[in-house]
């Protein structure tokens, strides 16, 4: 495993987990967790209908907010690909404004997409692209955190770019409140919370942590210029119990506990930090 930090290139200290490192200067973290995306026996640790209801709701709504976002700084519209479109939700809203290309490398997941009759291809990016294909828009929903090669994929989303175009990316912070619940619980020895939001064990772990600083740090890095950046909800009540419960590994008694606490606390959780952020940064 490479030991240095993708952003300031300090070397990564050993974290919570035998699997977790971290960097003391820029607080990026990253896990050596294994993809195992079309192995069959790590699909049987997660429900797949429930995942997709749970998250539902909560992910339309982010994904129209980005809409807006990018649909006024590219008001004409234009060619849009988003890697890792899972369900195509957002390539079903962003259809209305942009040509839009969905890429997902799940073969399970792609067939059910691909039934809907949505513009999506099987594959990994930039595998799966044509040699001259190039975009307005690259966009990575919940996805570019669990890519190992990180800046490899970064120099193809410059390269697939058409000049002025938009690199758009949603993923967890590692600002956000309930990832700083988690480690504080694995203080007290409770490694589950922390292990769930790596998503350890399942067939798509994430890979890394950032935050708004020092993600926009590796994005100018890589030749990207920050042009907006803020926050998204991260959970809403509607799937909320289906959300807790798709992994199966917690008990009814659990799960109903888990969803209580979060329903009673939602007012005071979105004062907080969100623990999913979005940047969106331009081709320079």
């Amino acid at each position: 495993m490479n030991n240095n930090c993708p952003v300031c290139n300090g070397i990564l200290a050993s974290g919570i987990q035998p699997w977790h490192f971290e960097c003391v200067t820029c607080c990026y973290e990253k896990a050596d967790l294994q993809p195992t995306i079309n192995d069959s026996s790590s699909h049987e640790l997660i429900n797949e209908t429930e995942r997709e209801t749970g998250l539902r709701e909560v992910r339309i709504s982010n994904f129209n907010k980005l809409l807006r976002i990018i649909s006024k700084l590219k008001p004409t519209g234009g060619t849009l690909v988003d890697v890792g479109c899972a369900h195509g939700w957002f390539v079903e809203a962003a259809m209305k404004k942009f040509d839009v290309l969905g890429v997902e490398p799940d073969e399970v997941v792609f067939k059910s997409t691909a039934a809907k009759g949505l513009p999506v291809r099987r594959g990994y990016f930039p595998d799966a692209l044509e040699a001259s294909e190039t975009f307005d828009v690259v966009v990575f929903n919940d996805v570019i955190e669990h890519i190992p090669s990180i800046d490899n994929v970064l120099t193809a989303c410059h390269a697939r770019l058409n000049e002025g175009g938009l690199l758009v990316l949603n993923l967890p912070s590692s600002d956000g409140i309930f990832y700083k619940l988690s480690r504080l619980f694995c203080r007290i020895g409770k490694f589950g919370f922390f292990e769930r939001l790596w998503q350890k064990d399942l067939p798509s772990p994430h890979v890394h942590y950032f935050n708004n600083k020092n993600l926009s740090d590796l994005l100018k890095k890589q030749n990207f210029a920050v042009i907006k950046s803020g926050m998204l909800p991260t959970l809403g009540l509607q799937g909320l119990y289906t959300r807790i419960s798709y992994t199966g590994k917690q008990g009814m008694i659990s799960r109903v506990f888990i969803y209580c606490a979060i329903a009673i606390s939602l007012p005071i959780l979105r004062l907080l930090p969100s623990d999913i952020i979005y940047i969106v940064a331009k081709k320079t």
